[in-house]
C-alpha cells in the first residue's frame, strides 16, 4: 500500500503554515513549548515513487495527515 501507520511525530510550528488555503489539517496536534508541535493519526510513507521525490536525512521520516476543507462564513460580531 505504500503507508505503515505511525505514533506520534515531531514537525516545526512553521510547518503548518504550507497547508493549502481554506484547509486545515485534520490530526490531533499538541505545542511541545519548544517551536514544534507533536502529530497524532499521521502514517509513514514507504512508497518509493513518494520518497525519491524527498531529500530526508537519516533520522527524518515522511508522513501523510488528513486534511479537510474549512469555510468562513463570516463574523458575526461585525454584523450591527
Amino acid at each position: 500500500m505504500g503507508i505503515t501507520p505511525t505514533g506520534t511525530v515531531e514537525i516545526p510550528h512553521l510547518l503548518t503554515g504550507f497547508a493549502e488555503p481554506d484547509t486545515f489539517i485534520s490530526s490531533t496536534m499538541t505545542d511541545t513549548g519548544r517551536g514544534t508541535l507533536t502529530v497524532s493519526r499521521s502514517v509513514s510513507v514507504t512508497e518509493p515513487d513518494g520518497l525519491g521525490m524527498l531529500t530526508l536525512a537519516e533520522d527524518e521520516t515522511a508522513i501523510e495527515v488528513p486534511k479537510l476543507g474549512r469555510t468562513f462564513y463570516g463574523n458575526a460580531a461585525a454584523a450591527q
